[in-house]
């Protein structure tokens, strides 16, 4: 025992300037005294939990793709529907670096309750929103909490499981999705008709806390029983609250953070609002606004860079990493994934409301259909994985071509006068290619690198996934300002194309027509044509997918040996 907790203490940082990486120490000395006392018995509890916890996240997620155009809709602004989950995206992938800081100084139950913290924050936000802009920032707050969580479960996972068998544990996890799929869609359509959207993210802001307390207990009664054992040293750092203060911002580059964010959301952001700048095309793109966000965003993205090379500290990402081809290729498949799927998804559920006209019942049936087919054919890949041992081939054989064909197919087939059942083979396709895509590109990292990187370069992919989606909800939201509201003015008949800025802000009003009517029928081509350039878009992005997997490294997992305990 001594040896063990002598060899914990021993991974340290040498350099002047470090990287945000974590030392063993609670978690490991935790679970030292499970296996002195019911390891096996504390394990299976313990996935149980992660599940169950996990489910309502699941809950939450999947309303809130349906509901997200009501919200926007309510003060006229549909067309920003894709854009409030931007500065979300962002921030909450890049978050998950200082939090693997965080949650090793303070623990992860202590990590645990403030990521459920900034969940239940971000759901009451929701329910008081006055603005569009109140609804952005509580999505920060949401999605930052709700990723963190399932950054701190996946963790937690990799300390619990061998890495053959964590491609199906990955899967069991996710499990939840299969249910919540059949019952989001009831969940969205009674409180839209009842008492209204902002009773169901105010009912998520009570059971966010409760769902995941039974995690959070059984992680305190463990490191309580850790501390009374004495495996747990008492640490007294001797600093005031100032050099405290002082030493976490350095500690967790804080100012980095900042630059890389900002810089993102401000130079990101233009490209889906310069429509409201201006009548004329070269009038929004020449508006100061416009103009100031991109060169200020611009400048930010480059100061980011000169402050982690030249004079951050504690650099923010960590670089030597990123020297792995499969680390890097890894990276550039989360990026890639998100990119197009954000595409794709960010008006999808409008367009299966007003185009096939689906009550919001079948939309959630339909728009839960990846969410559930790849929770289910994870276990497949799970199995194969753990079989084989294979998990590039997989990715780049059957992973790669099934999705690409998936998204160019809706390319066909999302317009109106084409029978929805298109649509959901489609989504399938998606669904099996993006269990093979997102399982393997986890495995893939946790197969290169050493036990106690796992954790870190769990977070590199969130990061490639955050401003992924960052991007693509910023080609989502550019291409529809940029074609819907022209398409809808030039498409509707006379006596409505009077109205038609407030058509295009509420989908509440565009629903009002009935089908069959001419101007529902201008509004049905107009999402037509918008859904015809996103979907080219992410398929000619999607394609980035085949090199970035082909450069990765085949290990057999079913050989790899990998250390037991804390993963960072």
């Amino acid at each position: 025992m001594r040896r063990q907790l002598l060899s914990l203490r021993l991974l340290s940082i040498r350099s002047s300037r470090r990287t945000l990486l974590l030392r063993p120490r609670r978690i490991a000395i935790m679970r030292m005294s499970w296996f002195i006392r019911t390891c096996s018995v504390v394990c299976r509890r313990w996935r149980l939990l992660l599940r169950f916890g996990r489910s309502g996240r699941f809950m939450r997620h999947m309303p809130g793709w349906t509901l997200a155009p009501y919200v926007t809709s309510d003060f006229q602004l549909h067309g920003l529907t894709a854009i409030t989950t931007v500065v979300a995206s962002l921030v909450g992938g890049l978050f998950r670096l200082p939090l693997a800081k965080i949650i090793d100084i303070w623990g992860r139950p202590e990590g645990l309750a403030l990521m459920v913290l900034f969940m239940t924050i971000g759901s009451i936000m929701m329910a008081a929103t006055d603005s569009v802009q109140m609804y952005c920032a509580a999505e920060v707050f949401s999605v930052t909490g709700g990723n963190g969580r399932n950054y701190i479960l996946s963790v937690l996972l990799a300390d619990t499981s061998q890495l053959k068998n964590r491609g199906l544990i990955l899967a069991y996890i996710a499990s939840p999705y299969i249910i919540t799929t059949f019952t989001s869609g009831y969940f969205a359509d009674s409180m839209l008709n009842g008492p209204g959207w902002r009773w169901a993210f105010g009912i998520f802001a009570i059971l966010h806390p409760v769902l995941n307390a039974p995690l959070f207990l059984l992680l305190m009664i463990y490191q309580k029983k850790a501390i009374k054992m004495g495996l747990v040293p008492i640490r007294n750092t001797g600093r005031s609250m100032m050099q405290s203060i002082k030493y976490y911002l350095v500690e967790f580059d804080i100012f980095g953070l900042f630059l890389i964010v900002s810089g993102l959301a401000i130079f990101l952001l233009p490209f889906s609002l310069y429509s409201y700048q201006g009548a004329t095309l070269e009038e929004q793109w020449s508006s100061a606004l416009v103009v100031s966000m991109i060169v200020i965003g611009l400048v930010l993205i480059i100061a980011f860079v000169v402050w982690e090379a030249k004079f951050a500290p504690v650099t923010f990402v960590p670089y030597h990493l990123l020297r792995d081809r499969t680390v890097v290729g890894a990276f550039i498949l989360a990026a890639v994934l998100f990119v197009e799927f954000y595409i794709w998804n960010s008006y999808f559920t409008s367009f299966l409301q007003v185009v096939p006209n689906l009550d919001l019942v079948r939309v959630g049936y339909i728009s839960g259909i990846y969410s559930m087919g790849s929770c289910f054919w994870s276990f497949g890949v799970g199995a194969i994985t753990r079989y084989t041992g294979d998990y590039k081939y997989q990715t780049l054989l059957f992973g790669m071509p099934l999705t690409i064909l998936g998204v160019a197919l809706m390319i066909i087939f999302r317009q109106p006068d084409v029978n929805v059942g298109y649509i959901v083979m489609c989504q399938i396709f998606i669904a099996f290619g993006g269990a093979a895509l997102v399982v393997g590109q986890q495995v893939a990292v946790m197969a290169v690198t050493t036990h106690q990187y796992v954790a870190v370069v769990l977070a590199i992919l969130a990061v490639g996934s955050s401003i992924g989606g960052a991007i693509g909800s910023t080609i989502a939201g550019a291409v529809w300002t940029g074609t819907f509201p022209a398409d809808l003015a030039r498409l509707l008949p006379p006596e409505t194309v009077a109205n038609a800025t407030i058509i295009a802000g509420d989908i509440a009003t565009q629903l009002s027509y009935p089908v069959g009517d001419p101007s529902r029928i201008a509004i049905q081509q107009s999402y037509g044509n918008a859904q015809r350039y996103m979907l080219i878009a992410a398929t000619a992005i999607t394609a980035l997918g085949f090199p970035a997997v082909a450069i990765w490294k085949n290990v057999d997992v079913r050989q790899r040996k990998q250390v037991k305990g804390r993963v960072f």
